[in-house]
Parts: C-alpha cells; sequence; structure tokens
C-alpha cells in the first residue's frame, strides 16, 4: 500500500535555523532544483510522517515579509499568492528564533491570513536561557491560535512531537477561519480586496490585497487579469507603497503586546557576549583588518590544504589513463578518446573537488558561527557602490583561489542584479590557474633585477597583474551596475544573529552538496569539451596526421633523438596539422597584430580548456620533453624559437602582450559551466565569454602598440 504524500513548507526569516531543521527532518533524502522560470534554488526533501503519510518538505528561501525586496523574498511571494502553485503547501512550519520572536512574526501573521495551515517552531531558546529569558509559549499559542513547539535544529529535540502535530493538523478539514487577525484593514483596502475577489474569483480577502500590490511581477496572472487589477487599482485611487507600510506598522502594533506578554525578560540585561565580540570584529578600524585577516587565512588554506588531495587526484587519473592504454590496443581510437578525452576530461572536473569542499566548508563554518553576517555589514556600503554588496567580497577574494569555488559562493547574495554582477566579474580576479602562466611569460617581459635593493622587478610586475584584474573588475561592476536593470531593490536588510557553536551535520551537508552539483551538473559539460578539444587536435583532414608522423619520424632519426624526444616531434607534427592547427593558422592573421603566431594560437585555443595548458600546449608544440624536464628547459627552447624573418618569438612586447590577454580572457570551460549552472541560462556566460574576449583583445593589441 503507497503512502499519501503531502506537501508541507519550511518558511522563515534568515539565520533562524530553518537549514538545520530542514536537515533533521529529512536527513540526505533531499535534492536541489530550481523553481521554474528563476535561479533560485529550490530544496525538496521527504520524511514521513506516520506509517501511511509521506512529507514532501520544501525549504523556501529565508524571508522576512510579503513586501519582498529580493528574488528570493519573491519565489515566496508567487508561491503563497497562487493556490494553484504545484509549490503550495498544505501546512507550513513557520521557523523562528525565541530571542526574536517580534521581528519573526511578521511573516507568520501574513502566511496565516492567507488561510494556510501554520505550526509556529520556536528555536534557539537556549541562547535564550543563557540570558535569563523565559519563555511563556503556551501563551503565545492561545494567542496566535495556533500550534506551538519548542525544539532544536542541533540535536533534533522536540520534531517527533511536530509530527504529531502534523498528523492531527492533516487531519483536520481546512485552517480555522475565524481565528484572530492581526491586521484590520480599512475601509479603502476593504474596497479594493472585495473587487478583486469578486473580479477574479479570489475567495482569500488578503491574498487579493497581495494582488493589487504585486499584481505586475505576478507571473502567474495573465495580461487581462493584470489589466483588470489595474483598472480596480485605478478606481479606488490604491497607493500601494503607503498601504504596505500601513499594514506592517499594524501588525508590529498587534503582536508586539503578544510577545512581551510571552516573553518574561530580566530588568537589566548585561552586555552579551556577542555585543563584546562584535565591539572588536564590526569596528570600522579593526573590523576590515580581521575580515581580511581571516579571508587570508581561507585563501591560504584553499591553496594549501588542497595542493595535496588535487596532486592525488591528478596522479590517480593519469594512472587511469595509462592503464587504459596498457590495456587497449595502442592504435585504436577508442584508446585515445577513453584515456586523452574521458579520463582527462573527468579529471579536470574532480581536481577541482578539493579546493570546492575547502571554500565551502570554511565559508559554512563561518555563517554557523554568525561571522558572515558582520562581514556583509562592514562592506556593503562600500560594494553597493560598485553594483554589489556586501558578501560580494567574499566571492572576489575567493576567486583568487579558483573561479569556479568563489561564482559558486555567490549564492549567499540575495538580490539578482548584486549576484550577477559578482558572478560576471569574479573571473577577471587572477586565478591560481594563471600562475604558471604569469610564471613562464614573466621571464621573457622583465628582467630578474633588484631595484632599491629589494624590490624585485619580476615579483613586481606579478602583483601588478593581480592588481589589474582586481582594478578591472570594479570598474566594470560599476559600468555594469548602470547598464543591468531589475525591479528588486537594493535595501540591506540584515540581522546579527547571536555567535553560537557550529552545528557541523549542517556544514557537511552544505559541502556534500555543492561538490555534488559541481560534478554532476558543470561537470557534464566540462567533459563534452574536453571531448570535443580531443578530437580537434587528435585528427586532421585526410592522411594529413600519417604524413606528419612519417616526416617526424625521418627528423627524428636523422637527428638522432631519443623516444621521448621523438614522441614530441610526433606530436608537434600532428598538432600542426590537426584541425586545431588549422584553426591556429586560420586565425593567426586575427591574432598577429598582437604578435602572436599561429604556434600560440594553438595554446590560446587548447588552453581554453583550462588557462594553465598552456605550459602544456607550448611544451608539446615546441617538442620539449614534458615528463621528467624542469620548466627553465621551456624557457630556453621558447627563448630561442624565431620566425621565418629570424626575429625572436618571445619578445618583451610579445610576453607583455600575452600577459594581458590572460588577465583579461575567460580562458576555463570549467568556469563557464558553472556560470551557466549559477545563471540557469547560456546567455551570461556567452556575455561574459565575449566582454572579457574583446578586453583581452584589446588590452593585448595596446600593449604590444606601446611595447614595439
Amino acid at each position: 500500500m503507497s503512502k499519501q504524500e503531502v506537501t508541507i513548507g519550511l518558511l522563515g526569516n534568515p539565520n533562524v535555523g530553518k537549514s538545520s531543521i530542514f536537515n533533521q527532518l529529512t536527513g540526505l533524502r533531499q535534492k536541489v532544483g530550481n523553481y521554474a522560470g528563476v535561479t533560485v534554488d529550490k530544496k525538496i526533501g521527504f520524511f514521513s510522517i506516520s506509517e501511511d503519510t509521506k512529507a514532501k518538505v520544501i525549504d523556501f528561501p529565508g524571508t522576512y515579509s510579503l513586501y519582498p525586496t529580493s528574488m528570493d523574498e519573491r519565489v515566496v511571494l508567487n508561491t503563497f499568492t497562487n493556490p494553484n502553485s504545484p509549490n503550495y503547501p498544505e501546512v507550513v512550519l513557520y521557523v523562528a528564533e525565541a530571542g526574536n520572536l517580534e521581528r519573526h512574526l511578521l511573516l507568520l501573521s501574513q502566511i496565516r491570513d492567507l488561510g494556510v495551515k501554520v505550526m509556529l517552531l520556536v528555536t534557539m531558546h537556549d541562547l535564550g536561557h543563557k540570558k535569563g529569558e523565559v519563555y511563556h509559549l503556551n501563551e503565545l499559542e492561545k494567542s496566535l491560535e495556533i500550534p506551538v513547539y519548542q525544539v532544536n535544529g542541533r540535536t533534533g529535540e522536540g520534531l517527533d512531537a511536530v509530527k504529531d502535530g502534523l498528523s492531527t493538523m492533516l487531519s483536520q478539514a481546512s485552517a480555522p477561519a475565524n481565528h484572530q487577525h492581526l491586521y484590520h484593514p480599512n475601509q479603502e483596502v476593504k474596497a479594493i480586496t472585495e473587487a478583486i475577489q469578486t473580479d477574479l474569483q479570489v475567495h482569500n480577502a488578503y491574498q487579493a490585497l497581495l494582488l493589487a500590490h504585486h499584481y505586475e511581477q505576478l507571473p502567474f496572472l495573465s495580461a487581462a487579469e493584470k489589466e483588470r487589477i489595474a483598472t480596480i487599482s485605478k478606481e479606488h485611487t490604491f497607493q500601494s507603497i503607503k498601504l504596505q507600510v500601513d499594514e506592517t506598522m499594524a501588525r508590529y502594533n498587534e503582536f508586539t503586546p503578544l510577545v512581551q506578554k510571552a516573553v518574561s525578560k530580566p530588568q537589566e540585561v548585561p552586555g552579551s557576549t556577542t555585543e563584546k565580540i562584535d565591539r572588536i570584529l564590526t569596528h570600522p578600524i579593526l573590523g576590515p583588518f580581521i575580515f581580511f585577516a581571516i579571508l587570508a587565512f581561507v585563501f591560504q588554506a584553499i591553496f594549501t590544504w588542497s595542493e595535496v588531495p588535487m596532486t592525488l587526484i591528478e596522479e590517480a587519473f593519469n594512472g587511469m589513463g595509462e592503464l587504459v592504454r596498457s590495456i587497449l590496443p595502442a592504435e585504436a581510437w577508442y584508446t585515445s578518446l577513453i584515456a586523452d578525452g574521458i579520463i582527462a576530461g573527468l579529471g579536470g572536473v574532480l581536481v577541482f573537488i578539493p579546493q570546492i569542499a575547502i571554500l565551502f566548508f570554511l565559508i559554512s563554518l563561518l555563517e554557523e558561527v554568525g561571522y558572515m553576517s558582520r562581514a556583509v555589514y562592514l562592506f556593503d556600503s562600500i560594494m553597493q557602490k560598485f553594483g554589489m554588496n556586501g558578501r560580494s567580497i567574499v566571492a572576489l577574494i575567493s576567486g583568487g583561489a579558483c573561479a569556479i569555488p568563489a561564482v559558486m559562493a555567490t549564492r549567499t547574495i540575495t538580490n539578482w542584479k548584486e549576484r550577477l554582477i559578482t558572478i560576471m566579474v569574479t573571473p577577471l580576479i587572477s586565478c591560481s590557474a594563471r600562475i604558471p602562466v604569469y610564471a613562464i611569460l614573466i621571464a621573457f617581459a622583465v628582467p630578474s633585477v633588484t631595484v632599491a635593493g629589494f624590490i624585485n622587478l619580476q615579483a613586481l610586475t606579478f602583483i601588478g597583474l593581480y592588481v589589474l584584474g582586481a582594478v578591472s573588475a570594479l570598474i566594470i561592476a560599476f559600468l555594469m551596475k548602470l547598464v543591468f536593470k531589475t525591479q528588486e531593490q537594493s535595501l540591506l536588510m540584515l540581522e546579527l544573529p547571536d555567535y553560537k557553536a557550529p552545528h557541523w551535520k549542517n556544514i557537511f551537508t552544505n559541502v556534500y552538496e555543492k561538490v555534488l552539483t559541481f560534478v554532476t551538473e558543470a561537470g557534464q559539460v566540462i567533459i563534452v569539451v574536453s571531448m570535443v578539444l580531443w578530437a580537434l587536435a587528435s585528427y586532421g583532414p585526410g592522411n594529413s596526421m600519417e604524413q606528419a608522423e612519417q616526416t617526424a619520424v625521418a627528423e627524428a632519426q636523422a637527428q638522432q633523438l631519443d623516444e621521448t624526444a621523438t614522441a614530441d616531434l610526433i606530436a608537434a607534427k600532428q598538432i600542426e596539422v590537426s584541425y586545431a592547427g588549422m584553426i591556429g593558422h586560420a586565425i593567426e592573421p586575427v591574432i598577429q597584430p598582437l604578435g602572436f603566431d599561429w604556434k600560440i594560437g594553438i595554446a590560446l585555443i587548447s588552453s581554453f580548456a583550462a588557462r594553465e595548458v598552456f605550459v602544456g600546449t607550448m611544451a608539446t608544440i615546441y617538442s620539449i620533453g614534458s615528463a621528467g624536464e624542469d620548466e627553465d628547459t621551456l624557457r630556453e627552447r621558447m627563448d630561442k624559437e624565431v620566425t621565418a624573418e629570424g626575429n625572436k618569438v618571445f619578445t618583451p612586447a610579445t610576453s607583455f602582450s600575452l600577459l594581458i590577454f590572460y588577465v583579461f580572457a575567460m580562458q576555463c570551460m570549467a568556469t563557464l559551466a558553472v556560470v551557466k549552472r549559477e545563471t540557469k541560462s547560456w546567455k551570461w556566460p556567452v556575455i561574459q565569454m565575449a566582454y572579457m574576449g574583446a578586453l583581452a583583445y584589446v588590452g593585448s593589441w595596446i600593449t604590444y602598440l606601446i611595447m614595439s
């Protein structure tokens, strides 16, 4: 006998412990999707209420009210004003923090007036007890006329009673229609709601009022319905903003006394531990220094902690590739496809897992203890000037390690415009993948000399490239702020939660979810592109590849090259006549004004897979032994490379031109795949690649002109 399935909504303000309760109820029986038509994540989990009833619980985004200021809040509004929505819950579990009940009851009172069955779950009561607060939840239950439960998201305490309460509530036909309302509309409001109810056959008066406020942005309303609401609003001279303010104040006037009656506070509350810590962490001078110290630690951890596991992953996939080559026929096309295409592509995906896991572990840890909201508070006003917000700085600095986890970290930004701008400019921050490219090219661009007794010019150039990327990101962000339009208001509504011990289950569940999302979604795109690049580099027209091999073997015998050098020479000859080589020759007229030849063109194409591939491609093209040779060998060979006219290829002008190109160019398909995943569209990664490509080309061209 199959179980009956009911839909439960988990709702509440941000930072109330909602995710902890979701994880306690569902464990790992959860998945992440997205709401139709928007890029906001939808978390769904499952748990059993009773032997014959299964619950599908939707963890709605943290929301302050049904008068939204962000896309996350608009998702909640769109759902709760549309009873026909597939996400419309039969019961709402409303989560509120014990110490801030007054602040959290605004949304609860709105949801209750929609006629939805509601249960109030009060969390973090232990923190309130430490302050000397006493909670009389039975008083609150009587006043609000809804079930109230004391729960602990960290331990799961109280959730069995919640499940029993759900079973009882679901057996009731509907929510009580005659409960005490916390908002009493005036005649003006009643007139318009009654008109909309009659005209559009809306059964709930408060739903009709929300339609009057938000009809222009509600996607489920037809054009004709929107026009009728607009006509009714005009006839009644409906003043939306004023009435929203009036309603909010009226609700607070009603439930504030209820909360004061249900919560007993000590006469004098001494400065709490949180307040004492905040005097230091949010200090206008010390605060930013502490923040950058913490992020420096995060940045360093991403580099150092990930080094060993990333090396192990690379070695494992190299070993798998060698194993495939030893088992399957060496000359078979499918051997190369599996070893150099699929396995190499998969390795290119999984090698990022340590960095992603470490970044999200540390960010989740900072979120859990309550610090991240302080960082937003410290930098919001500065970042707002550039079209971003305080949370953007975390993503931008994380981009110095890798743009992939940094782009994923923008999920903490609720305003869609600010999140999109952050996503679009984050790849301009020089990541660790650029380091091998910078290291080898700076040697040709700048002499290794020391000035003023301690300043190394090459090191100074290295720092300058990082500064150039960061400054460019801020400038582009400011320009995008002027161009991008959104109906979301950029307002800072921020709650600074009390500092608390981290809930490790939440942290590891979040890390698991982020890693799984990257591997399953972004990874699919990366592997496909890797296979395409393999095909372009492995095949050429007609028998050109065989002829190139014969030519290379003959030259190797004449020069008495060893086996490794011969293999490298064959690879260099074959890549020249491959489809990738043909593309390199085809684009040579385009890149020649930048000081690049066709060989560099091939490196530009192949390094689209990942920027650091540039060095490996140069090694292959210039027939350098890759496994045992050091980097200086490659520099020496590149230094000797000359054009047909006998001029050096890697002059300071060409090297600086290439450096500027790699500062700006979007040479990372993995990042593009993640941007596509985060924005739910190919539109933004295409725009991103186009504007960064234009910056790279123009910047490189100007640099070459100046340096030549």
